[in-house]
């Protein structure tokens, strides 16, 4: 056994449950036995599946948070009777919060409709007041998907108004929503019930797991059967599927023929398994989460923790796990650009019991009061990179950012320097002209030091460690060489940049030919089988 403990800025992450009147109770979650989280989250609102009669229906709530009492009228144990979301005629399965629209929301149901939901202006306000009466919510579009019932739906990450649904007659459809009456894309080739889906991070390939034990690749544009196909895991109960970021890596979890509980890591090259790790025996479906600080989080049903794990070099390093009494029914995660970063708050959970919504802080334990640079990586924005129109059209464009620290949002590929940055010292030199600036990188920022004549200062070394006989008497200037190495350094680190950006761009035009020619490679081999028949 090695004495060495590995470095990780992450190993001591804990987590954080807020007090039962910063969450909610009375929540009459619903009682259907399809496998979703049965919650979703955008950076202010969560939705929940409700149960209701006469049809289906979900609840809109404010997002709660685990340091403190929200500021708004709902009450933390809800009425008996609330607001809801309620124009299905059949239970509500799934819901999705749009990532460019945080007041925007999708409903999948078992009628065999996809609705979409705006939350109005003033929809909480005097909940506690006296004659108070909840109005239900109307939707403002619906989607007819399929006279089978629909299980999931998933939001595009980059393209607005783009949508993903999977219905019981085992298709995956892609809807532009400025003309929903028709899918722009069909998925098919599925043997059976698809139990989960997940776009990578660009949206150019779709991620499905089936209850034929199958883990399938599609192009999001190209309608047809996938362009890759492996064996997943080998139970038949619940598998979840998530894209792990921005790399060639998905992460499932799943079931071994022997009922035991598996994750397993895959890369999308060839559907090759990397490593699969058996968790436990239990019977509950663990839910997968990704967090772009490269940390895997699995929530199982009936359980009662939270395991994550730490990835790096395609291994899961167990860092540790949330544990509480009570057992989850659902779990989602809030965005990351909604986080309370002076908290040192890296992620957020919220907990579906049997009535009630509880959020669980996932807290690095620091004492310094300023931003925490590394472990904080720029987190998904809410500004769209595409129109549906450009996305089915064929283009992709990198996803856009944002920085947490100071709110800027840019493209993925242009990601600035997490480091401290760089600070200019001005020049020493006392004459008529502008002396050129010295620019230091990669060290802390210092104050700025003049010199004057009145006030000698300290002498340079020289690259023979000798100072200059005369420096003290004189004011130095910056030696030439120093000036011409930054320059290099400079010129030097851009043209890495370049050739970096130049490299992920040749690299994802990669991945859309290989998806390309096993799409023309499938399309062969059916007309082939055709004409076989014929």
């Amino acid at each position: 056994m090695s004495k060495f403990v590995r470095a990780s800025k992450y190993r001591h992450v804990f987590g954080q449950a807020g007090k039962r009147e910063y969450g909610y109770d009375n929540v009459k979650v619903s009682n259907s036995a399809w496998d979703t989280n049965i919650i979703s989250a955008s950076a202010r609102y969560i939705s929940i599946n409700w149960s209701a009669s006469g049809g289906g229906a979900f609840a809109i709530l404010p997002v709660p948070t685990p340091f403190c009492q929200a500021l708004h009228d709902v009450p933390s144990k809800l009425p008996d009777i609330i607001p809801l979301a309620r124009t299905h005629t059949a239970p509500v399965l799934d819901t999705a919060w749009s990532p460019a629209n945080d007041t925007l929301v999708a409903s999948a149901s078992e009628d065999g409709t996809c609705l979409l939901w705006k939350v109005p202006d003033g929809l909480f306000d005097d909940w506690t007041s006296d004659g108070w009466e909840p109005r239900d919510l109307d939707p403002v579009e619906r989607v007819e998907v399929s006279p089978r019932k629909v299980g999931q739906v998933l939001w595009h990450p980059t393209a607005a108004n783009v949508l993903a649904t999977a219905s019981g007659d085992y298709c995956v459809r892609l809807w532009d929503l400025a003309d929903p009456a028709r899918p722009r894309v069909t998925l098919t080739g599925h043997g059976d019930t698809i139990q989960s889906l997940a776009f990578n991070m660009t949206g150019s390939t779709v991620a499905t797991t089936c209850r034929d034990r199958k883990l399938r690749l599609f192009d999001a544009r190209a309608s047809g059967d996938p362009v890759r196909i492996t064996d997943g895991h080998g139970g038949i109960k619940g598998a979840r599927v998530v894209w792990m970021g921005d790399g060639d890596r998905i992460a499932t979890t799943g079931f071994s023929k022997m009922s035991d509980r598996q994750v397993g890591i895959w890369e999308t090259g060839g559907l090759a398994n990397v490593k699969t790790i058996t968790l436990d025996q239990s019977a509950g479906v663990v839910m997968p989460f990704w967090s772009d600080n490269g940390i895997l989080f699995l929530a199982g049903k009936g359980d009662g923790n939270i395991r994550y794990y730490e990835y790096e070099s395609d291994t899961l390093y167990a860092l540790a796990e949330h544990k509480t009494a009570e057992p989850q029914r659902g779990m989602c995660f809030l965005p990351r650009r909604a986080l309370d970063v002076s908290g040192c708050e890296i992620a957020r959970a919220f907990k579906v019991a049997n009535s009630g919504v509880e959020p669980i802080a996932f807290i690095v334990p620091r004492k310094s009061d300023s931003f925490q640079s590394d472990i904080y990586p720029p987190a998904l924005s809410s500004e769209p990179s595409l129109t549906a129109a450009e996305f089915f059209a064929g283009k992709t464009a990198p996803v856009n950012l944002v920085s947490l620290e100071h709110g800027v949002v840019f493209a993925s590929d242009n990601v600035p320097s997490r480091g401290p940055p760089p600070v200019t010292v001005a020049s020493m030199v006392v004459s008529t002209a502008p002396a050129p600036e010295l620019t230091i990188t990669n060290s802390p920022p210092t104050a700025t030091p003049t010199a004057t004549k009145s006030a000698p200062v300290p002498s340079i070394t020289s690259p023979q460690g000798m100072n200059s006989p005369d420096s003290l008497e004189s004011p130095p200037a910056v030696p030439q060489h120093v000036r011409s190495l930054d320059e290099v350094n400079t010129a030097l680190q851009e043209e890495v940049n370049r050739l970096k950006s130049e490299l992920r761009d040749a690299r994802q035009k990669m991945r859309n030919l290989e998806l390309q020619v096993e799409g023309l490679k499938a399309n062969a081999r059916k007309v082939a089988q055709a004409l076989m028949e014929m």
